[in-house]
């Protein structure tokens, strides 16, 4: 068993053991991915480059939570949606490479249809 499918066994028994299978059909937990996601980005909302960096560093706690509630419902979906994401982000990153080739987007911020 990977670490993956481990976290989530977690998550999935975690869930199963106070029988919210019931309301996680795909766009509820879409939807509870993105206010996770929103919550993160809060910490950093009106903060400048200073600021935001200094939140990166004070209030490790607070992200940690937030990354692993976003991680949570990543996993449920892709568990309850039976994808691998081992597979599907090894696949993502093989064409993310062909977009974004190293000798031609290195130090570019710019996207793959402007390199």
């Amino acid at each position: 068993m990977s670490n993956l499918e481990a976290l989530a066994a977690t998550v999935v028994a975690f869930r199963d053991e106070r029988d919210w299978k019931q309301f996680h059909n795909p766009k509820d937990v879409a939807l509870s991915l993105m206010l996770e996601s929103a919550e993160l980005l809060e910490l950093f909302q009106w903060k400048d480059a200073q600021a935001t960096a200094q939140t990166a560093t004070t209030h490790k706690a607070e992200l940690a939570d937030e990354l692993a509630d976003i991680l949570y419902y990543t996993l449920l979906m892709a568990h309850d949606l039976e994808i691998d994401l081992a597979s599907a982000l090894n696949a993502k990153m093989a064409k993310n490479a062909a977009k974004y080739p190293a000798d031609r987007a290195r130090g570019s911020s710019k996207k793959y249809t402007e390199l």
